[in-house]
């Protein structure tokens, strides 16, 4: 397993990852860890790994781009000293450019959004363990359709840098593809991006994957 005794594992993003979490840092006792996908993530390592002690920090705000992300870096991510980090964020990067078009501006362009998670990593990598890149994703199996089109692009930029600094990738949206080859996207989200128990389940598991916890 990735993790360690003692480690602090710091988990940040959108709202996917914050699901009602405490404030200034989302801890537990419950609900303070949020009840997403987060707190699925501790809830395995602490019934398989009890010997693995790891404080998780939930660190995601709801309504975040990149660009928030990048004014709250120093705050909520290095002051904290963490030793793993996951990053997910991109989802309402993308969902800006469809819901509220008459606004341009609201979106962050793929451009801005790869360079600014290379710099947010650049920054972060050297003074952590280990960092893992999380895709953004829409849970809508039509590759076609153009939002998935869309945030394909930007999970894309999400495995260049994962690459580019030797960081772990989670493929959020292969994880839910598995799944969406049985079921109706509604199954899993309303809206096509907030999930439910059963798509928060889908997101841990891909997260335990990665930190080699699920198995």
């Amino acid at each position: 397993m990735l993790l360690q005794k003692g480690d602090r594992l710091l988990m940040i993003g959108d709202s996917i990852t914050d699901a009602g979490r405490g404030r200034p840092v989302g801890e537990s006792p419950w609900p303070g860890i949020g009840n997403g996908y987060v707190s699925l993530v501790e809830a395995t390592l602490g019934a398989r790994h009890p010997e693995t002690p790891v404080r998780i920090m939930n660190m995601g705000t709801s309504g975040n781009t990149i660009r928030d992300l990048g004014v709250r870096w120093q705050a909520d991510v290095l002051d904290l000293a963490p030793t793993v980090v996951t990053v997910m964020i991109g989802i309402n990067d993308v969902w800006r450019q469809f819901d509220v078009p008459q606004r341009p501006e609201a979106g962050v362009p793929l451009e801005e959004y790869r360079d600014t998670l290379d710099g947010l990593v650049s920054q972060t990598r050297p003074l952590v363990r280990a960092m893992l890149l999380a895709t953004p994703f829409y849970i809508e199996p039509n590759r076609s359709d153009p939002m998935r089109a869309r945030m394909d692009e930007y999970g894309a930029a999400v495995r260049e840098v994962a690459v580019k600094h030797g960081c772990s990738l989670i493929d959020t949206q292969a994880a839910f593809d598995r799944v969406l080859q049985h079921v109706y996207p509604a199954a899993l989200a309303g809206d096509r991006v907030h999930p439910n128990l059963t798509g928060s389940f889908v997101l841990a598991r891909a997260f335990l994957d990665a930190l080699g916890a699920e198995g």
